[in-house]
């Protein structure tokens, strides 16, 4: 790649050589993320500690044409984080503080290398909360979330990233810091950069500090699963609760093969094992009666007799049903080191017969499927494995799976991703979803906040004849 070299000796004359990793085997840890099989292997990689860091590494990569990746966590399912193109890695690890939690404003201020459990535990100190809680919040950063407008389990009642988000201070590729937003909590003040920025992938500014928007925590909170016959009955259940005014914190759904993958993954009992379906359902509230009429009124609602409801109050008995929706993940990569994540969303309602179709697709072409998410908002979780089967089939098989698993989303009303993103692996069937008007519209935007296209290039946009794709 031209110019590398200058920009290579150039950085770590500037930045220092303890910034600017060089050593391959370091290099190599950078190259993948949480996406199966790809790898891509960066020249340089920039361990960001300040955000004077970013804006010199930016500046130095613009002005020379280097493609520059940025970096949190690397827990992405897409691809997002990965040197598509090669070129610099911005890791932005480092730059992980929890700047100021203000209580009278309720804000929390933080930097983007923060793990996003982190700072749901030190505002809790405070007996506050910030609610988004995607299934990697222990490994995730915040930085990442803002990148992908991630969501999580409580999205059902309390939403996703973008709607905690208050101000962000932020670096475009020219190097040009910038901030919109801080602890106000309107702004009507021109365009809604900040809107802009979240979900954009790191495509078009590096986020350096973030402004978060925080709320009182529920004193009081419910857990319940749910055990049902199959997937149709416990989806009518989920839009009989909302009919009847009951917002719970999560309504969460595994079908019988993920609770079969993660019982055999855990190796201890969980309750109902042999149901067809499990909903696990969180109620919280600020006070012991309310929250106990929610549940009589939950159990009025639901087609389950009381017996078959188990309710967990105790830390430990939380903890037990909440790390069986947690470790889906961990329970597949262990059944397949290969495997196709996908996060289409749907109308709540439309969530039974988009299952069953993409089911018997699979179960009609020899695929096994796993199938769990968010039935409060109709955000479907489907892992599909490649087991034994040979990496070449899979590898030609990949594009036709995808393409019906898109199709049979769109045609129930709902589109290809939820809360992943598009990042690399998904940019080619951006048009199923999005007509070309608005691509284009998109690319009018990229080209006004990255007009070399050096910010994560190869990601969101399908292939086009250009340096980068």
């Amino acid at each position: 790649m031209k110019n590398i070299e200058n920009v290579k000796e150039h950085l770590i004359k500037v930045l220092g050589g303890k910034k600017v990793v060089t050593d391959q085997d370091i290099l190599d840890q950078y190259g993948r993320d949480e996406t199966p099989e790809i790898f891509c292997k960066p020249q340089i990689v920039v361990r960001a500690e300040t955000v004077q860091d970013i804006s010199t590494t930016l500046s130095i990569c613009y002005e020379a044409g280097i493609p520059v990746t940025p970096r949190g966590a690397g827990t992405g399912v897409t691809a997002g984080a990965i040197p598509v193109v090669g070129g610099v890695v911005l890791s932005l690890e480092r730059l992980n503080r929890i700047l100021e939690v203000d209580t009278k404003n309720m804000v929390a201020i933080v930097e983007p290398g923060v793990i996003t459990s982190d700072i749901q535990q030190a505002v809790g100190i405070h007996g506050l909360m910030y609610p988004p809680d995607p299934a990697s919040l222990d490994m995730c950063t915040i930085g990442g979330n803002i990148a992908e407008n991630a969501g999580g389990p409580c999205a059902v009642k309390y939403g996703t990233t973008k709607d905690y988000v208050l101000g962000l201070e932020f670096v475009l590729s020219d190097g040009t810091i910038m901030q919109s937003g801080g602890k106000t909590v309107k702004n009507a003040a021109g365009y809604n950069i900040i809107g802009v920025l979240l979900g954009s992938e790191g495509t078009l500014a590096v986020i350096t500090k973030i402004f978060l928007r925080l709320i009182p925590s529920p004193t009081v909170t419910y857990d319940i699963l749910l055990p049902f016959s199959d997937m149709d009955q416990a989806i009518e259940n989920v839009c009989n609760i909302l009919q009847r005014h009951i917002i719970p914190a999560a309504i969460e759904f595994m079908d019988a093969d993920a609770l079969q993958l993660v019982r055999n993954y855990l190796k201890y009992s969980m309750p109902f094992p042999d149901a067809g379906a499990h909903l696990l359902i969180r109620l919280d509230g600020h006070a012991e009666a309310f929250v106990a009429q929610e549940l009589e009124e939950l159990s009025k609602v639901v087609s389950v007799e009381n017996d078959q409801m188990y309710v967990a109050v105790t830390s430990s008995q939380k903890e037990r049903l909440w790390s069986a929706r947690r470790s889906i993940r961990e329970a597949i990569k262990k059944e397949s080191s290969v495997f196709m994540a996908e996060d289409c969303v749907v109308p709540r309602s439309e969530i039974p017969d988009f299952l069953r179709a993409i089911k018997n697709f699979c179960y009609a072409h020899g695929l096994r499927s796993i199938m769990f998410g968010h039935a409060g908002d109709g955000n479907v979780h489907i892992d599909i494995l490649k087991g034994d089967m040979d990496i070449q089939v899979w590898h030609d098989r990949i594009p036709e799976i995808k393409r019906e698993i898109y199709q049979r989303a769109l045609d129930c009303g709902g589109t290809i991703t939820g809360e992943h993103g598009i990042g690399y692996i998904r940019r080619d069937f951006l048009p199923l979803a999005v007509d070309q008007k608005q691509i284009e519209l998109m690319r009018r935007i990229k080209n006004a906040f990255d007009p070399k296209n050096i910010l994560n290039p190869g990601k969101v946009f399908p292939k086009k004849h250009t340096e980068w794709s």
